[in-house]
């Protein structure tokens, strides 16, 4: 069972996992953790069942997933049953009404919609994973050159789970560099999984990129894949002047995750978010609203 904190009642809720027994028993028994490793973990799974869900032949799951997990599809641009496929469904998009975005300079908006945990003043060679569990900065990224721009500073954990809208957009105005992709398995992030395979973010396919902030200083993207993710699709121009919530691309189908690194002393996370992160619970964020303010 997975509880996260919803901050617009201030409860804890239970998340509703697609596939939850699928992933238990691949993360749980000996003979999951050997078909994991085997077959579900390397590319060709995810790019198989990637193929299907790019099918027309799919899309007779949307109807059935939108009811089951309680979709609120009246935020979308797009209405069931419209949908060519399933990841057409999936990588559906909102609208400017359903999301919008907070554009006061000083705020600091969610990049998409998720469950987003927060770390302050972090050690990059001890980068938290779930309790009890680290990795670092260096195996994150395969190179250590930005050591000295986010050592000390904030790390943002969003992580999107299948129910989720999927595509991720810019914090703020500025200027986005090349995407740095990095191979790499496709392990599932959902917290079960995070808590059963050490160094997990450091073992899936990746990709990395820096982003020069009006207001926020360097921010460093960094897009992980996940099991039956076919592919993270970049959708921004690098080099050329972003707006803030633009869209800076989107994941196919399966849970992902967004880390963002902010350099130290550029942001405050909001109080709720930062104290449910120290309790180990994720707080469900949406894309667009406020989640900190520029540091003063």
């Amino acid at each position: 069972m997975i509880q996260y904190y919803n901050r617009k009642t201030g409860k804890y809720e239970t998340e509703k996992v697609a596939g939850d027994r699928y992933l238990n028993w691949l993360y749980s028994s000996p003979v999951g953790m050997t078909i994991l490793e085997m077959v579900v973990k390397k590319k060709f799974f995810s790019k198989l069942y990637g193929k299907y869900c790019d099918s027309k032949l799919s899309a007779r799951k949307v109807p059935k997933f939108i009811k089951e997990f309680e979709i609120d599809m009246s935020v979308c641009e797009k209405q069931s049953p419209n949908f060519n496929s399933f990841n057409d469904f999936f990588v559906r998009k909102v609208t400017a009404e359903g999301r919008p975005v907070d554009m006061n300079q000083n705020s600091l908006i969610s990049a998409g919609d998720g469950r987003l945990m927060v770390f302050e003043n972090i050690d990059l060679d001890k980068l938290v994973q779930v309790k009890g569990l680290t990795y670092s900065f260096k195996e994150l990224l395969g190179s250590s050159h930005l050591y000295e721009t986010f050592d000390k500073g904030i790390c943002m954990i969003l992580r999107l789970c299948p129910t989720d809208y999927h595509r991720f957009h810019f914090i703020d105005s500025g200027v986005c560099g090349e995407t740095n992709k990095i191979k790499g398995s496709y392990y599932s992030v959902n917290p079960m999984a995070l808590n059963k395979k050490e160094k997990l973010f450091c073992q899936n396919k990746r990709e990395w990129s820096l982003f020069k902030s009006d207001n926020f200083g360097q921010v460093l993207y960094v897009e992980v894949g996940a099991t039956c993710v076919g592919s993270i699709i970049q959708s921004y121009t690098p080099g050329r002047r972003i707006l803030k919530g633009e869209e800076k691309g989107y994941f196919k189908f399966g849970g992902s995750t967004v880390i963002i690194f902010l350099e130290k002393d550029k942001v405050k996370i909001d109080n709720d978010i930062l104290e449910q992160s120290k309790l180990g619970y994720e707080t469900k964020v949406n894309f667009g609203e406020k989640i900190g303010v520029k540091f003063i």
